[in-house]
């Protein structure tokens, strides 16, 4: 079933790694669920997602759902991370150890991914319907397909029953078989066993819940799995089909289930859910901006509307300097202004707020307090990285006749543009803009996951970035990090020589140096063109490689798709020395297309040359909610055999971006993420460059600002 054990540990010591972006971020996702005010009545049973106990159910849980649990039985214990992917949608990755399966390792470790799809909802008469598949890429071992059907029968009871496949027909098969079930168990994993879906033969399955109070539920089963593989290793004593259990509300959120398995042991699991449609502050709990100032009449302020005021030459500086101050207690920096008679433009960087459409709203309100009354058309253009990257043109009579109306009313009198496309006067730069030098030390969190010898490692230290811009859209950016105490450089690495492909991540843990220079770079950003964007860096580009890499994108503000590329020629990093370099040189680089596919869903596709001169393409798919939360995942196909590749087959990923201000209310553009990846593999390894053009660019563009534009007047 298993390989030797040399081989299978190298594979799985390989194959992934969880990389967790300042400290604490899996913890947040856990301790928030007893914040976050987001009651689910979804239970999750053994496997992490809507179930009974071992059984599955057709409950779905509140969309846009993030649930995290652990479970054990016997010599099985569980963790898996939950998404309700949409309404009817969920997907599941699961991290299973079981003690004393094979010969080889005390505890046998096992990945799958599960998907549940809801065909039927409930209705008065009708139950709930939902087919799903468990273990679809894993190496087959905890496989298994089901049909499943639930219904709620007055207020406290709800009854399931189901069919299943796989695992879930090993007891009480009906002996009913539909075709030839591919029972082989795939010992690198990673790979789509659709040879196995609803084949073989099929078994039954049911179970009830029973509300006993609001907060304790009664689970009984009759399971379908027979353990088979558990049973014949002697750790398992398989005497009943029957489980019960019951689970408890510790909090809406974070919920506990005991239970009674198979007639042999007892059984407990915790699982703890958030939903990133419900933050803990709702609204937030910033303070409020400026009031708008509305213009006297014409007959208060001659002088001021009829736009003679221009031609003293005196009043644009005093207006310049009193506008950037303003502006800076709203956390703007004023980059450039020019100013006509009836005209302000303002280049403008926002440094405080995720929603980039209430920086508009507190930057409109600024702006009628800033200017004389003749002035009536606001530009408004954003720089990121030194580009200006979209112009927001609003008249200034409409921002004093829709103060207290809907957001959109506004939004509809507002026109974007690429700033190139609009005609500019001659704009003067504010002091002090530049240089601009920023700083930040924060602690962080690097952790490895899935070797069999020990299933988690992790360094905690501190990380220092810096960043120093000369002058617009020229930069030097740095990341540093000392290790105050860990274990990742333990971590056992294959020695190369037997090795496929050349080691440009397998050697991860080599990099794990109680000092590590991250990065060190030049980076030239520019806007060269309508709807055109260019990046060039220069220098130590991340932890393992250094050299230069070039990227151009081409989007224009009202288009869904957006297309960029990038090439890079990079050199090996030493592992010791800080500035020096190895012997391996590579010249990579990527077509990429992006698309916004609506209600949150973002696509992206990668087509090229990777590290290790494997050839492939990467796609992503990410669900993003409008506060800035981002859920998704992408998978690698490259030209290296499977079985080069390694345990998992292809590289493959799951990834959590949270956004602070979400949690503490207040705004700010931080965000703590969290990446399951597998960032050790060498095969479909791209040049983990930051500050790429899309994320830089679009945040910033008419779509993002039109989706969060509900905050514009907060």
């Amino acid at each position: 079933m298993v390989k030797t054990k040399r081989a299978a540990q190298r594979d799985a010591t390989q194959w992934a790694s969880a990389r967790v972006v300042s400290a604490g971020s899996l913890g947040v996702l856990l301790a928030v669920s007893a914040t976050a005010q987001d009651a689910a009545d979804t239970h999750y049973g053994f496997y992490g997602n809507p179930g009974l106990l071992d059984m599955p159910t057709a409950e779905m849980a509140p969309n846009g759902q993030l649930s995290l649990s652990h479970n054990r039985f016997g010599p099985m214990r569980r963790s898996t991370l939950t998404f309700q992917i949409t309404p009817k949608l969920s997907g599941s990755f699961s991290y299973t150890g079981t003690d004393d399966l094979t010969d080889d390792f005390d505890v046998y470790w096992d990945r799958t991914f599960d998907l549940s799809y809801q065909i039927v909802d409930e209705g008065v008469l009708r139950p709930s319907i939902a087919v799903g598949l468990r273990d679809i890429i894993g190496t087959g071992l905890l496989s298994s397909e089901y049909i499943v059907a639930t219904k709620s029968i007055g207020e406290r009871l709800t009854v399931t029953g189901g069919l299943g496949w796989g695992r879930l027909a090993s007891e009480n098969s009906l002996g009913l078989s539909i075709g030839e079930r591919d029972e082989t168990v795939i010992e690198t994993g990673g790979t789509l066993n659709s040879g196995q879906w609803f084949r073989g033969p099929v078994g039954a399955f049911g179970g009830v819940s029973y509300d006993l109070t609001d907060k304790l539920t009664l689970l009984a089963e009759y399971s379908s799995d027979a353990y088979v593989e558990e049973t014949d290793r002697g750790i398992v004593d398989h005497t009943s089909p029957y489980n019960i259990g019951l689970s408890y509300a510790i909090h809406p959120n974070i919920s506990m289930t005991m239970a009674y398995m198979y007639g042999d042991t007892f059984g407990f699991g915790i699982s703890g859910h958030l939903n990133p449609n419900n933050p803990a502050y709702a609204g937030g709990i910033e303070t409020a901006p400026m009031p708008v100032k509305h213009r006297p009449s014409r007959s208060a302020d001659a002088l001021g509307w009829s736009g003679a005021w221009i031609e003293d030459g005196r009043d644009a500086p005093g207006i310049r300097k009193a506008l950037a101050g303003a502006m800076l207690k709203e956390g703007l920096t004023l980059e450039a202004m020019s100013l006509t008679a009836t005209k302000a433009e303002i280049e403008f960087r926002n440094n405080r707020y995720p929603a980039h459409a209430q920086a508009l709203g507190r930057l409109s309100r600024l702006a009628t307090r800033a200017f004389p009354p003749s002035v009536e058309t606001f530009v408004f253009t954003e720089i990121v990285h030194g580009m200006p990257v979209q112009s927001t043109v609003i008249r200034r009579s409409a921002i004093e006749q829709l103060e207290f109306e809907p957001a959109g009313e506004m939004l509809a009198a507002a026109r974007f543009v690429d700033p190139l496309a609009l005609p500019s006067d001659p704009m003067v730069r504010a002091e002090g803009a530049y240089p601009d030098f920023n700083w930040s030390v924060t602690p962080y969190l690097s952790a490895t996951l899935f070797d069999p010898d020990s299933p988690i490692r992790a360094d905690l230290g501190l990380r220092g970035n810096l960043s120093y811009e000369f002058a617009p859209g020229l930069s030097l950016t740095s990341t540093a990090s000392l290790k105050l105490t860990g274990n990742v450089d333990d971590l056992e690495t294959a020695s190369g020589d037997d090795e496929a492909l050349p080691p440009v991540r397998s050697n991860a843990s080599k990099y794990s140096n109680q000092f590590q220079l991250n990065s060190l770079a030049a980076n030239w950003y520019a806007h060269p063109a309508e709807n055109l964007f260019t990046r060039v860096s220069v220098g130590y580009l991340e932890r393992m490689f250094g050299g230069v890499a070039g990227e151009v994108l081409w989007k224009k503000p009202e288009n869904a798709f957006a297309l960029g590329a990038e090439i890079a020629y990079v050199q090996q990093r030493d592992y010791e020395d800080l500035f020096g370099f190895q012997d391996y040189d590579v010249v990579t680089g990527h077509v990429s297309g992006y698309m916004d596919f609506g209600n949150g869903f973002h696509g992206q596709l990668d087509v090229g040359r990777y590290l290790a001169e494997d050839w492939g393409a990467t796609l992503s798919i990410d669900r993003e909610f409008n506060n800035g939360w981002r859920v998704g995942a992408y998978a690698t196909l490259t030209d290296v055999p499977f079985e080069d590749f390694g345990e998992g087959s292809f590289d493959k990923g799951i990834r959590i971006s949270m956004p602070v201000d979400w949690f503490i209310g207040t705004p700010t553009s931080e965000t703590r993420d969290l990446d399951l990846n597998s960032l050790s593999r060498d095969g479909g390894a791209r040049l983990d460059l930051s500050g790429r053009l899309y994320e830089r660019v679009r945040g910033a563009g008419q779509a993002e600002v039109e989706d969060r534009w509900g905050r514009f007047w907060r």
